[in-house]
């Protein structure tokens, strides 16, 4: 025994003298590696990134420029496992140093963190219905942010309101919701909420479309554009969120070494089609018919009809070729502390009209500075200065209207002041070129932010912003116009407004008993906007010289007007979000807005909304179903409002009248409108069911929302009894109702060294007339562009947007009964229209009907994206289904009475050897008379945009001092197969008036762009 433990001994004194031995040996090195990890498609370096040696704890991460190094006992070869936030986790085998490690994005990962108001939340987590632009479709060369939302988010209608450079659009999110309110959504440019109206910037002077507000934006600052549909998500910002509500946020930096970034493109601009019409020798006959219909003698004779030849293609002298173009420069640094990035722009779009256009100068500041670890700051400052030459409303219907036997310019070289046929038409060359008709607008957005965690999961936030815009226009009409006054005339216009925010908010985020999840936020804001106009003009100038800058000099002075308004908003906003073990999912949220633009009885609206989301994955029956990575499905329901009406429309008001008593001008006032303690907000209903799969190792994935949205209490304009002096009021009458279905599918085909993933998108919404209130079954809409000649109804019972008119039905023949003809002097030839109550006679009363709407039955867009190492391709289709457009231009210019210029159409006119048709005959009546031959079908199927992009390998790059470099070219909208005959179905001038949506009264066409760019990275 004694033995054995004087053996144990000595063992145990040997092990502890080898440990120590051990420990004091320098360790074995066996190999050294040096290594960079950059994203695999724009080279850039990955900082931070989490290298490990497979099978060991041996770990480093890549430091500013993504480098890292290894000092291993490990011998060649051996396995890293390469893992950054964002990026899909890689294996690679090393046999030797230096090493070039790419990461590919991960696709799911970089989407699973979403921007909700006044917030972010997980994906997995979320229970409202959102939809983002994807990222293949934020990189198109556009002008504003609002037209990326086209074909990129499902239940979005985007309409352009014109061609113009730098003109509007529409959206409408699940169809429109008032009648006579705003239908816009609201806007939230990095926390700053906005509404997006056409007289936001307008100071009324300029004669054409509005410019878009959002112009004053880069799209390329843009990080993320988030849309929020239903009620869960938008019922945060209460009576503002029933048209739904666009989140944009812009770029930040993040912490990394210094880094230069220039974007550019160049491109050229064509009109995406013309119309055809008659020239000169077609047209010659057309005016010599329609004098022989009246009783009078021919014009031309047969050998002066054809030495008349093609004439003037007033199009082709309208039109011409435009540049496009843009450059970006955007530096951001950081570090630990301090974040920093700046960014310039320059944008430039040459019209395709002639002498007009738009250019931008933008800038941006964005900081992010942590004081303590504790307390943080931030500030996005962004600021614009925008040039537009607004083409007139009425050009476009000149060039169409100009008679071909008319020279631009007479043999003098001085231009043709009109072509009178009958009906004068101003020669639009000339108003292009000599007219001034421009708006330029001044814009800064400031929003910061102080941010303090109190403790744990508790934080306070303060934002303050503001929202500056001067706008001023100038117009000037010299004499040698036709359409200008004796002398000339000019007019200048300012309109400045000061919008300030302050919102204050305390959230809490903390995780019980590991399966409790509460997400906390509550808080109050307020926001004012202020704001003052004035137009000034006079006429009869001695010279043209001075143009808009000496009104004083005109001897007619126009009646000065000026404005000033003010609206303002508080709000008191709460939303919880509840998580049991990651699979049942709770939300509600209520605001209380208190608005100044209603009456003092119905100031305040609370606005609730709830939401369940159940995460089927997380079921143990779930669990042997491998194929299906995550499934979820989500109901919600809640109130949102709308309070989008011109301030003061609740009380009492008087306006100016001018009275001429003995002979003396003298001035009186008259009340303008009554006082209405009671009106209040809209109010919108809305209920959601939706889901959301993902399958097959993540490669398809599918969003599906079914919903309802129903309008109460609408800010409806009624008629009163003209005994009271004034012709309307507003008051909360009627309903409207929007339902529908959305799906969004995104496929990734191949992976690998090509990539093939595929987006689709489908929405369907069908929109409904419920009530009008007090038995009022219909009115009839006014169009201010054809304010005589109406061609909507708003219906209970039928969609917004509806056309109403007669019915056409072909053309009088021989022996037919004139009788019921609602046109004078009927023949043969004469238009023809269906008696649709069989009373023996055509009546507006009676016989005209609804022929359509400009509602679709569904939108849908398809996008493919290709890589295949270096190179990347984008294919981006559009379409519309089942829309009706009203062609107002097609009317006016098949009228056939020679004295316009007239559509080609016209050749298959009815005449005696011709009657085998259903074009009318030439004949010299101006009157339009509106029926469905003139409402043509607007679907359409568009090719957007197609792009090709090459990324420089790294060592081409590196070699030309660029850290990253990607050139491309590509096109946009280069093919459209529509049966439309105007200009463009995409287009529409009333395009934010949903009462008198898909109307073509001669709208400045779009165009198709090619154009090349690149984007290098110092």
């Amino acid at each position: 025994m004694k033995k054995i433990l004087y053996n144990v001994l000595w063992l145990g004194i040997f092990l502890i003298s080898v440990g120590i031995n051990a420990q004091n040996t320098k360790p074995l090195i066996q190999s050294k590696l040096e290594g960079k990890v950059t994203d695999q498609i724009t080279n850039e370096p990955i900082i931070g990134a989490s290298i490990n040696i497979k099978g060991t704890t041996h770990a480093v991460q890549t430091d500013l420029e993504g480098k890292f190094y290894f000092q291993t006992g490990q011998r060649y070869p051996y396995i890293l496992i390469v893992n950054y936030v964002g990026y899909k986790t890689k294996e690679v085998t090393v046999d030797g140093s230096p090493v070039h490690i790419k990461l590919s994005a991960d696709v799911q990962e970089l989407t699973d963190v979403l921007v909700v108001g006044y917030g972010t939340q997980k994906k997995k987590d979320f229970t409202g219905s959102l939809s983002s632009v994807p990222t293949e479709l934020k990189s198109l060369p556009v002008l504003s942010a609002d037209r990326l939302i086209q074909g990129g988010v499902a239940g979005a209608q985007v309409t352009q309101s014109s061609g113009q450079p730098g003109a509007g659009t529409s959206i409408r999110i699940r169809g429109g919701t008032s009648i006579n309110a705003g239908n816009e959504p609201l806007y939230v440019i990095d926390g700053f909420p906005m509404y997006n109206g056409n007289g936001t910037t307008n100071a009324g002077v300029t004669n054409g479309p509005a410019i878009n507000p959002l112009s004053s934006l880069n799209p390329s600052e843009i990080e993320s554009i988030d849309v929020l549909k239903d009620a869960s998500a938008t019922a945060i910002y209460g009576s503002r969120g029933a048209n739904g509500v666009v989140l944009i946020t812009t770029k930040r930096a993040k912490k990394s070494h210094l880094a230069v970034n220039y974007e550019a493109y160049y491109g050229v601009q064509k009109v995406i089609s013309t119309i055809p019409v008659l020239n000169a020798e077609e047209w010659g006959a057309l005016k010599n018919d329609a004098l022989i219909d009246s009783g009078k003698a021919p014009l031309y004779t047969p050998e002066q009809l054809s030495e008349l030849g093609e004439g003037t293609d007033w199009q082709a002298e309208a039109y011409a070729d435009a540049p496009i173009q843009s450059h970006s420069i955007t530096i951001t640094s950081g570090n630990e502390q301090t974040r920093i990035l700046a960014s310039g722009n320059y944008f430039k779009q040459e019209g395709v009209l002639i002498n007009s256009g738009f250019d931008r100068f933008s800038g941006r500041f964005n900081v992010d500075h942590d004081l303590t670890q504790k307390f943080k700051l931030g500030v996005s400052l962004s600021g614009s200065k925008t040039h537009a030459n607004v083409a007139p409303f009425a050009v476009i219907n000149n060039i169409l209207g100009m008679v071909p036997v008319v020279p631009v310019r007479d043999e003098n070289g001085n231009f043709t002041a009109n072509s009178n046929y009958g009906s004068p038409v101003a020669n639009p060359i000339a108003t292009m070129t000599e007219q001034i008709n421009e708006t330029n607008t001044t814009r800064f957005l400031l929003n910061g932010f102080g941010e303090y965690k109190i403790i744990d999961g508790l934080t306070a936030k303060v934002t303050l912003g503001a929202d500056i815009i001067e706008n001023k226009q100038n117009q000037y009409i010299p004499s040698t116009l036709y359409e200008a006054p004796v002398g000339g005339s000019a007019s200048k216009g300012s309109l400045e407004s000061f919008n300030w925010l302050n919102e204050n908010t305390i959230s809490y985020k903390k995780k019980f008993a590991e399966n409790h999840a509460f997400d906390v936020l509550v808080g109050y804001t307020q926001q004012k906007m202020n704001s003052e106009s004035f137009q000034a003009g006079s006429s009869n100038f001695a010279s043209d010289e001075f143009t808009y800058n000496n009104l004083g000099s005109g001897t007619v002075i126009s009646t000065p007007a000026s404005n000033a308004t003010e609206w303002a908003l508080q709000s008191f906003l709460a939303r919880v979000n509840y998580g049991f073990d990651d699979r049942y999912l709770f939300t509600f949220t209520a605001r209380a807005d208190g608005s100044s633009r209603f009456g003092e009885n119905n100031k305040w609206g609370t606005f609730p909304s709830g939401a369940f989301a159940w995460n089927v994955t997380g079921e143990n029956f779930m669990k042997g179903i491998k194929e299906i990575n995550s499934l979820k499905l989500r109901l919600s329901a809640g109130l949102t409002g709308n309070q989008e009406i011109n301030p003061y429309q609740s009380i009492a008001r008087l306006s100016y009248f001018p009275y001429v008593i003995a002979n003396t001008k003298v001035t009186g006032f008259a009340p303008n409108s009554f006082e209405n303690s009671d009106l209040g907000w809209e109010t919108t209903t809305q209920y959601n069911a939706g889901l959301d799969i993902s399958a097959f190792n993540n490669r398809v994935s599918l969003t599906a929302d079914v919903y309802y949205k129903k309008t109460d209490d609408l800010l409806l304009e009624v008629p009163i009894p003209y005994t009271s002096g004034l012709d309307t009021a507003f008051q909360n009458l009627g309903s409207v109702e929007n339902k529908g279905v959305e799906l969004g599918l995104k496929t990734l085909n191949f992976v690998g060294d090509f990539e093939w993933t595929t987006n689709l998108i489908f929405s369907a919404n069908r929109n409904k007339v419920l009530s009008l209130g007090n038995g009022t079954d219909f009115y009839i809409p006014v169009n201010p562009a054809t304010p005589n000649i109406p061609s909507g109804i708003v219906k209970v019972g039928e969609p917004l947007g509806s056309f109403y008119m007669y019915k056409y039905d072909g053309v009088f023949q021989e022996g037919d009964d004139f009788s019921a003809s609602p046109i004078a002097n009927t023949k043969p030839g004469t238009q023809k229209f269906k008696d649709l109550n069989h009373d023996g006679k055509i009546t507006q009363a009676d016989d005209r009907t609804i022929v359509g709407n400009s509602e679709p039955i569904f939108l849908a867009s398809l996008t493919n994206t290709f890589r295949y190492k270096n190179f990347d391709i984008v294919l981006f289709f559009n379409s519309s289904y089942g829309n009706k457009i009203f062609n107002r231009s097609a009317a006016d210019y098949e009228l056939g009475t020679g004295f316009t210029g007239a559509y080609a159409t016209l050749l298959d006119r009815w005449t005696p050897t011709n009657t085998d048709t259903n074009v009318h005959r030439a004949v010299e009546d101006p009157a339009v008379v509106l029926s469905d031959r003139y409402v043509e079908d607007g679907s359409y199927l568009r090719l957007k945009s197609v792009s090709v992009g090459y990324t420089l390998p790294k060592k081409v790059s590196t070699s030309l001092g660029l850290s990253n470099a990607r050139i491309y070219i590509a096109s946009q909208n280069p093919i459209t197969a529509t049966s439309y005959s105007g200009y463009d179905p995409d287009v529409n001038r009333n395009a934010q008036n949903t009462t008198d949506s898909g109307v073509d009264t001669g709208v400045y066409p779009g165009t198709r762009t090619v154009l090349g760019g690149l984007s290098v990275t110092f």
